[in-house]
């Protein structure tokens, strides 16, 4: 096997975030090109040189894993990091927002008893997200020395994601829109800020947290 051929059966055989996974078919080519120029140095034919820094290189099946348990890990590092960045982010700009709005400070008296916990429960339920995006982080980074199977870290990740983000969603809807309030915040101008903010980070997270499941079944 030449070594396009060959790269070109690794990289199919990877997933991952396209960025690392380039990276690491790159890095692969180079150490291959560089053994076949050595070779080609001592005498041998061109195609020759390949196929014998291809064989000493090793086959796919035995590459390939190494490869995508670092892409996997990297996966669910990118998530865990885009959440301990969003949800602060997203949580602090609410903050702010409730803090202004609404102006009539009767009306926001008046809100219904059920407004208080619900958002104490999303307040809870962020906040547990992001810390739990923070251990992944750490997991998948200095603490893989300790964890036997770190792509069940991300998988985890990404399906404790997909469940949190559903929920998110409709306590969120449920306080912008079911509380009665004299004006909605979704025509409030800091408010509509606030909410495409708030649906951008949850586009990336789903896209993280689907990232994170798929590459997990590869691996």
């Amino acid at each position: 096997m030449l070594i396009d051929d060959y790269v070109s059966e690794l990289d199919r055989a990877l997933a991952g975030p396209s960025g690392a996974k380039r990276d690491l078919v790159v890095e692969a080519r180079d150490s291959l090109a560089d053994a076949a120029d050595a070779l080609e140095s001592d005498g041998l034919a061109r195609a020759e040189a390949e196929r014998l820094a291809v064989r000493e290189f090793g086959p796919i099946t035995d590459i390939a894993p190494g490869y995508q348990r670092e892409l996997t890990a990297m996966a669910g590092r990118r998530l865990g990091l885009l959440l301990l960045i969003t949800v602060p982010v997203a949580a602090l700009a609410w903050s702010m927002i409730w803090r202004f709005y609404p102006t009539d400070s009767v009306s926001w008296a008046n809100r219904p008893d059920w407004y208080s916990p619900v958002s104490r429960a999303l307040d809870l339920l962020q906040l547990a997200v992001g810390l739990y995006g923070g251990l992944c982080v750490f997991a998948l980074g200095r603490g893989t020395r300790w964890i036997r199977r770190p792509q069940l870290v991300t998988r985890w990740l990404g399906i404790v994601v997909w469940l949190a983000l559903p929920v998110t969603w409709g306590l969120s809807l449920l306080l912008t829109t079911g509380a009665d309030l004299p004006l909605n915040p979704s025509v409030f101008l800091p408010g509509m800020l606030a909410n495409l903010m708030s649906a951008a980070f949850w586009g990336l997270q789903l896209y993280g947290a689907t990232r994170c499941i798929r590459v997990t079944r590869t691996a």
